[in-house]
């Protein structure tokens, strides 16, 4: 390990939110930072929040000597409130403010965990709107912040601020150089909070019997924080989204080697009829997709089907242009593989919605993305409520 190289530590239960577990987990390892993450739970498996499986790297109860430059807890219920409850925890984080170390929290943890354990006392916080009172109880000046920082405590507020929040992590522990170099990669929301929007051309119904059914693939160097965002969101819209692994194992490590477990394998369900097929990027992982003769093979009896399909990151690139999926269709990638599109005019543009087809730019485009597709599916207004709900 590197002398610069700063750990950290991210405790994970059963009903964990994971887009903000991995949120935290792949961007801070993109920042170059070693991360642990563990499971306060018996196992190292944990059910996360939207039937989200996650795989931690190892127990809490067998690292509970080691240091950290930096320990993090990710929200959810009941994840915060098993956290709160977690002695060992407890006394590590303890042990961190006493030495003088960085804890952060987020969600429902600053005022369930950090406050219960009287380490908020006299700082400015905040949190998920609906623990604000309870953060105010523990002592803290709570504020409406997406991030906050006092002292050696970061605190933010939900789903929506993670990326935020992770990249002001990265500036406490490397400075602000190695921040502006990240944001060129995950491009995120350059007016975060403000209400979202994307780009439509030649506006088409997408139509659904009882509950839009819809595929989320992912494989090998998949990029986590696009596959969560869209299983996170989608779910949490009431869509039945099935995630599927391609290859021979459910379990399934991302491009910053965060370990997520598919519901299916994809030959599960390469004869069903999907509403909508959408893919999470990752250079590699859009390359293995490409590779997929039965996915591909899928991507193009939708598209003959004239039913939806997306794409996020490289797959519009590496997945659709190779196949004739995005002929005649204006599209948007990731700025690195922006020059493989044969037509490059909206390629600026953070989500573009083209029809059936729908494709987006990167992590931190991940969560307008998926807000789109619950717009195109269930109109405006509920797409905005689940804007407000997570903090985008």
């Amino acid at each position: 390990m590197a002398p610069s190289t700063k750990t950290v530590l991210i405790p994970i239960a059963h009903g964990t939110e994971p887009l903000e577990a991995v949120a935290m987990i792949t961007v801070l390892r993109r920042g170059g930072a070693d991360v642990m993450v563990a499971s306060v739970e018996t196992q190292v498996g944990v059910d996360a929040c939207h039937g989200i499986k996650m795989v931690a790297d190892t127990l809490l109860s067998d690292i509970t000597d080691s240091v950290f430059d930096l320990i993090v807890l990710p929200g959810g219920l009941p994840g915060g409130e098993t956290l709160k409850n977690c002695k060992p925890l407890e006394n590590m984080v303890k042990k961190q403010d006493s030495d003088g170390r960085l804890n952060a929290a987020i969600c429902c943890a600053p005022a369930l965990a950090l406050g219960t354990w009287g380490l908020l006392e006299g700082k400015k916080a905040t949190g998920y709107p609906v623990f604000m009172e309870k953060l105010a109880a523990t002592c803290a000046t709570a504020v409406e912040s997406r991030v906050q920082i006092d002292g050696r405590i970061v605190t933010s507020r939900g789903p929506g601020t993670t990326i935020e929040f992770s990249i002001t992590l990265i500036e406490q522990l490397y400075g602000k150089e190695k921040v502006d170099e990240l944001l060129s990669v995950l491009l995120v929301r350059p007016n975060p909070g403000e209400e979202f929007t994307f780009t439509e051309l030649n506006q088409t119904n997408w139509s659904f019997e009882d509950t839009p059914q819809i595929l989320v693939p992912i494989v090998e160097q998949s990029e986590e924080v696009e596959a969560i965002a869209l299983v996170d969101i989608l779910r949490r819209a009431k869509a039945n989204v099935v995630i599927a692994a391609v290859g021979d194992s459910l379990e399934v490590v991302g491009s910053q080697k965060a370990k997520l477990v598919a519901d299916v394998l994809l030959g599960d369900v390469a004869e069903k009829l999907f509403d909508l097929i959408v893919l999470p990027g990752g250079l590699n992982g859009a390359q293995r997709f490409a590779s997929c003769e039965k996915l591909v093979k899928m991507l193009k009896k939708q598209a003959e089907a004239n039913k939806p399909f997306g794409g996020i990151c490289a797959s519009p690139a590496y997945v659709f242009e190779p196949n004739g999926l995005l002929k005649g269709k204006k599209a948007t990638t990731h700025p690195k593989v922006s020059d493989k599109l044969s037509d490059q005019s909206h390629i600026e543009h953070r989500v573009v919605v083209d029809g059936n087809v729908i494709t987006s730019r990167a992590p931190g485009t991940a969560m307008e993305f998926s807000l789109a597709i619950v717009e195109k599916f269930y109109g405006r207004e509920k797409a905005l409520q689940l804007a407000k709900a997570t903090l985008v």
